[in-house]
């Protein structure tokens, strides 16, 4: 390979001066406000279907129409629930924290996060 097309690794140093940096902070706030809520929301909702299973069996046996009953429509909505999530969360993703986490990997690319005195040393971790 040519000097030019070689990619020089990123040194430990890089890593943590990303880590350390505001947009990393606010790229973790912003996951965490909505995972956080969202993983406690899930939860919540899984458990009383567990609970309702468990404790309240005539409740769950109710039908709704036909041999379908709530239990059944309960147990299906936890799928629907979960690709509503997924969805939810890959529209947040793409608006609130990929150009965030987008920026700051070209940045690590072009070693802007690389302190003084750092030259073309090889030594350390990249991704390929």
């Amino acid at each position: 390979m040519t000097e030019s097309n070689e990619r020089r690794l990123l040194t430990p140093d890089e890593y943590l001066a990303a880590q350390r940096s505001p947009e990393f902070v606010e790229l973790k706030r912003r996951f965490r406000r909505f995972a956080f809520p969202m993983t406690v929301a899930f939860l919540t909702w899984y458990l009383l279907y567990v609970l309702l299973s468990t404790y309240a069996p005539d409740f769950m046996a109710t039908e709704v129409f036909g041999n379908v009953n709530l239990g059944i429509l309960f147990g299906l909505l936890q799928f629907v629930t979960t690709f509503a999530i997924t969805h939810l969360y890959v529209a947040h993703a793409d608006k609130n924290t990929d150009p965030i986490a987008d920026e700051m990997r070209t940045r690590l690319e072009h070693h802007e996060y690389a302190g003084p005195g750092t030259g073309t040393s090889s030594e350390g971790a990249t991704r390929a």
